[in-house]
């Protein structure tokens, strides 16, 4: 008698990580919108009707027409060239600020973790005294010590989130330390500095990035908020902040000043949130329907 044969089917292979995250509703809404905001940076002066900073682009305060598509402001500035001009600086702000802070918050979080014993815990905690203050409080002194102006506000901003970086990256590492891999890499004889490279950093990486992912919105946020009290970009530019600031004066007359940059500045927030967090979806999949 001839023995059965079982034939078991190979498991079906599992798309990759960036098919996973456009096929998600939110990643894909949120892809379209960051790459709304490239497009216009990277091409916005090609598209720009008029130039974001010359006055009398037409009369001020006209209201939204086929030559002025966002109206004009109180000088008669275009504001729809403006919007997206600003493009540009968001962008810029948002990589700026959240690369300086992920930078340094991962070089603080790997030293603490390899210093290990009373070195490691006091760089901790003076993470975590810094982490008390909020964000906003620690960029308004930074801002009061550098001066007012966009590079100062983005500086501020970025080094306000450094705490929360350094924390973040700090857990996910003190995670992969114990684990058997590492020590085991450790009693091989890997010093510290290839413990971190070769081991701690590949594998807390993809959770950084989406935790980066998401704090360009908030770092664009912060930003806005220093313009918005006349802390961070000054006149003319053409900072969403800052035209909110200059369109108070004139809600009832002219509303579309400030519906514009507040509607540019809400569409690229949802945009990061919606791509970090189908990027967290997309990369650990066992986090899908919890």
């Amino acid at each position: 008698m001839s023995a059965a044969v079982e034939i078991v089917a190979a498991p079906p292979r599992e798309a990759p990580w960036i098919a996973r995250l456009l096929r998600a509703p939110g990643g894909a809404i949120g892809a379209a919108l960051i790459l709304l905001l490239l497009f216009s940076a990277l091409f916005g002066d090609a598209l720009v009707p008029y130039s974001p900073t010359r006055m009398a682009a037409g009369r001020p305060l006209l209201a939204p027409s086929l030559a002025h598509l966002f109206g004009t402001d109180e000088f008669g500035r275009d504001e729809f060239s403006r919007v997206l001009a600003g493009a540009r600086l968001t962008l810029m702000v948002g990589l700026v600020a959240v690369g300086l802070s992920f930078s340094a918050g991962l070089i603080v979080a790997m030293l603490a973790v390899l210093a290990r014993g009373w070195r490691g815990a006091a760089v901790m905690r003076l993470m975590d005294v810094l982490f008390s203050f909020t964000d906003t409080l620690i960029a308004l002194a930074c801002v009061a010590v550098l001066g007012a102006s966009l590079q100062n506000a983005v500086l501020a901003v970025g080094i306000a989130a450094i705490p929360f970086y350094a924390r973040t990256a700090h857990a996910a590492a003190l995670v992969e330390r114990g684990k058997p891999y590492c020590e085991a890499a450790a009693v091989a004889g890997a010093g510290p500095l290839r413990l971190a490279l070769r081991h701690l950093l590949p594998n807390i990486m993809p959770v950084m990035i989406v935790v980066a992912t998401m704090g360009v919105s908030t770092a664009i946020l912060a930003t806005a908020a220093l313009s918005f009290l006349g802390l961070g970009a000054q006149p003319p530019m053409p900072e969403w902040g800052l035209m909110l600031a200059g369109a108070r004066s004139y809600m009832e007359r002219a509303p579309w000043l400030m519906l514009f940059p507040g509607l540019a500045i809400a569409l690229t927030v949802l945009g990061f949130n919606l791509l970090g967090d189908a990027l967290r979806d997309a990369i650990d999949p066992g986090r899908r329907g919890r």
